[in-house]
């Protein structure tokens, strides 16, 4: 596949780097965030019809740790959610409509950016989480919407994460509501400053249209600890039911032995994006 051009951006100002991959293309943005007062990467997959001189608007989906989505050299341990080349077969499939996916990178605060209270386990006593949906809205999303061609409003706009980025996902949500209409949260660390996020969950009555749950059964490899891990999903589903979503709005999996790994979020990626994006039982 030939490398992108800046003809394919909606504006003439062009990303840092235009990387080959193996399905669609990728263009990486370097980021300094007032905010956070630091400087990341934000990789940003566009489909393979993606034309920014056209009249066609792409739904947008961002999704925390963003190293560990696109290149398998970039990603934790070497494992990366393949998430390029599950969009391409499900979109090539006509399973889901073209979109774009964001990949925002975390830092060498990653704790802290994404934690949203003081707490003891992971032990965070200055906590920046509160910050993360400030920083999207006003410094993220502001760069994706001035150079691409991208659909607004929460029906056209995901946000999702896995682990401590499936927390603040989730936090984020709480503290922007009706900004994110399509939400993907793996492995959330819900223990975080003892659960507090499934109180402020409880407390709310305004979900996205769709969210996705995914869990695996052995996600620490120790039988206690999983056991509570996997009673803390099933709490927030329970609660996400008495808001009254439904299965058209929510869907929750729990894989039986899969670990709290990139591989078993990679393996997952698709039913989730799948069930986020696609057009069936549309209003």
């Amino acid at each position: 596949m030939p490398r992108p051009t800046t003809r394919k951006l909606k504006t003439k100002t062009p990303a840092t780097v235009a990387a080959p991959v193996p399905s669609g293309q990728i263009w990486l943005h370097e980021l300094n965030s007032k905010i956070f007062g630091n400087t990341r990467l934000v990789r940003v997959w566009l489909p393979s019809d993606y034309d920014g001189w056209g009249e066609k608007h792409y739904p947008v989906l961002y999704l925390n740790d963003g190293q560990n989505l696109f290149d398998p050299a970039t990603a934790f341990a070497g494992v990366h959610w393949q998430a390029g080349e599950t969009a391409t077969r499900l979109i090539g499939a006509q399973k889901i409509p073209p979109l774009i996916i964001v990949g925002i990178d975390n830092t060498k605060a990653r704790l802290n950016e994404y934690i949203p209270y003081k707490s003891s386990q992971p032990r965070v006593l200055h906590a920046k989480g509160k910050c993360y949906p400030e920083f999207l809205q006003r410094e993220v999303m502001p760069l994706i919407e001035d150079r691409y061609s991208v659909s607004r409003g929460p029906q056209n706009t995901g946000l999702g994460g896995s682990s401590l980025g499936g927390l603040i996902a989730l936090y984020t949500h709480l503290a922007a509501p009706g900004v994110f209409g399509r939400l993907l949260i793996e492995s959330p660390s819900l223990f975080v400053a003892k659960g507090k996020i499934l109180e402020e969950c409880s407390r709310s009555r305004i979900w996205p249209e769709r969210t996705y749950l995914g869990m695996g059964t052995r996600e620490t490899g120790n039988e206690e600890k999983d056991e509570n891990i996997v009673a803390g999903i099933r709490e927030l589903e329970g609660i996400l039911r008495a808001a009254g979503l439904n299965d058209q709005r929510l869907q929750v999996r729990i894989d039986e032995g899969a670990a709290h790994n990139e591989s078993a979020w990679a393996a997952r990626f698709p039913q989730a994006l799948e069930f986020l994006y696609s057009e069936r039982d549309k209003d």
